[in-house]
Parts: C-alpha cells; sequence; structure tokens
C-alpha cells in the first residue's frame, strides 16, 4: 500500500461504481493503536469494536472514494513503549495516513510526539484528557496534527470535585494512576475541592499491573476520610476497591469515567458499590445521538454505556470523511479537512451509512458539510480540543443509571467559576 493515495487513481477505481459500491482492488487503510489487552484492555476492545463499526458503516456507504477501508488495529497494551512501536509499525509498514488511539494519555503522548508529527500523519484521540495536549499545541509543537473527540482533564477535574462536594463529603482520599493522565487529574481535582469548599484528606498515587495495593489504600485512609475519589482503569480499580472496602473504607466512592464499566462492576461485585457515583462525558439530546445508539445496540446487543464509545466512532467517521475531502490522502491533508468537514456553516450530515452517503454526494459536488455524530456537533478548536456535555451516574441493582445532566454550557460556567 502505497503512503500517498492520488485523486486520479481513486477516480478511475471508482469509475462505474454507483452510491455505495465499492472497487474489489483498492483499499485504503485507518490505523488505530488501542489497548485491548492489559489493564485498560476490557474498555479497550469495546472502544476498538466500536471503531471497527463506524468503517463498517462507511464501506456500507461505498468507502473512501470507493475504496474498501480497511481498519488496522494494534494493540498497545496500555504501555507507551508498546504503543509506539505499533504506531511506527502501521506508519512504517501498512503505510497509514491517520491514526485512532490511544486511549491513555501516556500512551497517546509519546505516539504523538515521536510518530504522528515527525511522519506528518493524523492522530485522532478517543479519550485521552491529559491538558498536556493543549499545551504542546499552544506551543506550535503538534503542528495541527492532533485531535481529540474527548473533553480535557479539565472537566473531568470540576465534574468530580462538583459531585464530591454536592454529594455532601468533606474529607476526600485520592487514589490516583501515577500517569500524565492521572497526575494531571489528581492536581486539578486537589484546586477544584477548594474551591467548592472540599477539603482532601491525603493522595496516594499508584502505579499500574500490581497484585495488591494494600500499602496504598492503608496509606489513603489515613486521615479518617468520608470519601474516596478513584482515578483508575477497570482491573487496577476493582483491586483497589476490594482492598478499601476490606480494610474498612467507606463505600462512598467517587469515581472517573474510565471505571463506568461493567467489567468494574463485576470484578468489585455491584452489591458492594450502591454508593458509588460517578461522572463521564454525555451526548446532547439530539436525533444523531438516538440514531446512534439503536444502531449500536442493534450491532452489538446493548446499549452504548460506557467511556470512549461515542467519541471513538465520531474519531474514526471524522478522519474518513476528511479523507473524503482529500486530494491526495495524505496526513496533513487529512489534518487539513478535519475542520471542513465540521464546519458550522457546512450542510449537515449524520451518522449511519445513509449519512455517509450524503456527506460523500456532497462532497463530491463540492459542497462544506457539518458532521453531527454520536456526541452531537463537533467543533475542533485550534489545539484540537472539543468540549462536551457531562453526566453523573450511579449504579442501580447492576446497572449504571444516569443521574444528572450538565449542558456544554453549564460545564463551561463550572469551570470558569473554578477558575477565577
Amino acid at each position: 500500500m502505497l503512503k500517498k493515495l492520488s485523486l486520479a487513481a481513486l477516480s478511475v477505481a471508482a469509475m462505474s461504481l454507483g452510491t455505495g459500491a465499492l472497487a474489489s482492488d483498492c483499499t485504503i487503510k485507518l490505523g488505530a493503536v488501542l489497548p485491548v489487552s492489559g489493564p485498560m484492555g476490557q474498555v479497550g476492545e469495546r472502544i476498538a469494536n466500536t471503531g471497527q463499526f463506524a468503517v463498517d458503516q462507511f464501506n456500507e456507504a461505498g468507502g473512501v472514494k470507493g475504496c474498501k477501508v480497511e481498519y488496522v488495529l494494534r494493540d498497545t497494551q496500555g504501555q507507551s513503549t508498546v504503543g509506539v512501536d505499533a504506531a511506527k509499525s502501521l506508519v512504517d509498514l501498512e503505510g497509514v495516513q491517520a491514526l485512532i488511539g490511544a486511549v491513555s494519555s501516556g500512551v497517546s503522548l509519546p505516539i504523538l510526539t515521536s510518530v504522528a508529527v515527525p511522519s506528518k500523519i493524523t492522530q485522532v484521540s478517543c479519550c485521552s484528557s491529559s491538558e498536556s495536549f493543549t499545551a504542546l499545541a499552544e506551543e506550535g509543537k503538534t503542528d495541527g496534527f492532533w485531535f481529540r473527540t474527548y473533553a480535557t482533564n479539565r472537566s473531568q477535574s470540576a465534574m468530580g470535585a462538583y459531585l464530591t462536594t454536592k454529594s455532601g463529603f468533606k474529607n476526600t482520599a485520592v487514589i490516583y494512576v501515577n500517569t500524565d493522565f492521572g497526575v494531571g487529574l489528581a492536581k486539578r481535582f486537589e484546586q477544584d475541592i477548594a474551591k467548592l469548599g472540599g477539603s482532601i484528606s491525603t493522595m496516594v498515587a499508584y502505579n499500574e499491573s500490581q497484585q495488591s495495593y494494600r500499602a496504598e489504600v492503608t496509606k489513603a485512609l489515613q486521615g479518617n476520610p468520608d470519601s474516596l475519589f478513584l482515578v483508575a482503569f477497570p482491573v487496577d480499580g476493582a483491586t483497589i476497591t476490594r482492598e478499601w472496602l476490606a480494610l474498612g473504607g467507606t463505600d462512598n466512592l467517587i469515581v472517573n469515567n474510565s471505571l463506568r464499566s461493567d467489567d468494574y462492576f463485576q470484578a468489585v461485585g455491584s452489591k458492594y458499590l450502591q454508593n458509588l457515583q460517578g461522572y463521564d462525558s454525555a451526548q446532547p439530546r439530539l436525533p444523531s445521538v438516538a440514531s446512534f445508539n439503536e444502531m449500536f445496540e442493534a450491532r452489538f446487543d446493548g446499549p452504548p454505556n460506557g467511556p470512549g464509545l461515542h467519541s471513538v466512532y465520531d474519531a474514526v467517521s471524522v478522519v474518513l470523511l476528511a479523507m473524503e475531502a482529500s486530494g491526495d490522502i495524505t496526513g496533513t491533508n487529512i489534518r487539513d479537512n478535519i475542520r471542513a468537514v465540521t464546519s458550522p456553516d457546512g450542510v449537515e450530515v449524520v451518522v449511519g451509512p445513509e449519512g455517509f452517503k450524503k456527506a460523500k454526494e456532497l462532497l463530491a459536488a463540492g459542497k462544506t458539510i457539518r458532521y453531527v455524530g454520536a456526541t452531537g456537533a463537533l467543533s475542533f478548536d485550534k489545539n484540537g480540543d472539543v468540549q462536551a456535555p457531562k453526566m453523573t451516574w450511579k449504579l442501580d441493582g447492576d446497572k449504571n443509571v444516569e443521574t444528572g445532566y450538565m449542558s456544554t454550557a453549564e460545564v463551561a460556567e463550572l469551570i470558569e467559576k473554578l477558575d477565577n
């Protein structure tokens, strides 16, 4: 597969094809670097499958310029070195011009700086929320090749502090994963909860993939906390939670979005988590979101309740639409067309094969489009960041149910209050 696939070549390959038809002799590869094993494997596998779902629907609509899209997935194992090697393989051996991923900020960041930017490859993450990416972009070090369809840590810490103090907790312990994501979120949470009248009893970092976290939990229990804010991923999060409860910790738990996972609930035991609360990105109350939810449930026999599912669908979709809008399919052209296919002034197109067909027809006619996806109408700022509404949730039996909704404007208002 050549690294560049010219418009002329694609046009010839696609000749005589009706809308929705695929040429049998041309393929365009889309790379994905996601954790389908390791501490985040349970979450990552669902995210990866949802990315494939978006590719399948785009192929049903005729692929990119009549060519079938091949979704080339590589497992990062949630490790930065493995992720970088996987990304290099996708770029150097598979010739991909765009990468979806990673999930963890600590994996996405080295991929961006050592693979995507030097190779001029567009990288779009569904889930990496560290503010380090915004800082890099502000410094001009991403060259515009970085985008994400998930809001930054700034909104996560604000929601965690809001939920903790709204619940009446006054003395909160914090246990957080010792990564760029976890450290950044915990530090912001410490600042935000103080602004809202709460306090921190202890802050304890942990390293991933340990058999036991008894020492960390024992340290976190000092100071008699009335609640725990846990920043973790499902496997390690379950171990920490079990040991926290076994050592007498309160069941007043506030957890980050990654623990909105059936695997986490089952590993701990839902009956022990009935006072647990969490937050996550929410989707606007729009027809496109409802349509995605229906199509997802038909494909996977269950609703898209979990981190990264809506946002990875949109990450894949905007990349494929940007490919469709490009002349030569290069990382630079994909980068330059992502905002063109999410333009506020464009003709609205929505999720699913019919929406993608309409988008392709409009682009072929030289029109500007506005993709309104599984997370609503995407709008990337100069740093590749997006804003999003938030929701709060709790367990009801063994099901996680929404308990509150905060619009994008309300989230921005909360952050402004905390920052002033």
